[in-house]
């Protein structure tokens, strides 16, 4: 199903998100510096952004699924 593909690639994509999300806020944290703050802010705003994303394809392959589920339930019917 194309749903989940789509899916498992926001997934994959979203742990990366997260990955440098985690190092900017530890570089952060270590150098002290705005533009190292800033850093961190804008990346955790694209992790976050990510994060509704998946949360989307996830509710969509769910939509797909009771859909289909209806669907079968119709023919055994």
């Amino acid at each position: 199903m194309k749903a989940r593909q789509e899916l498992a690639i926001v997934e994959e994509q979203l742990l990366q998100f997260n990955e440098t999300a985690d190092d900017a806020r530890i570089r952060s944290l270590v150098s002290e510096t705005p533009l190292a703050d800033q850093e961190c802010r804008e990346a955790r705003k694209h992790a976050e952004a990510m994060q509704r994303g998946r949360d989307a394809a996830e509710a969509r392959v769910a939509e797909l699924e009771r859909a289909q589920d209806d669907l079968l339930a119709k023919l055994v019917v």
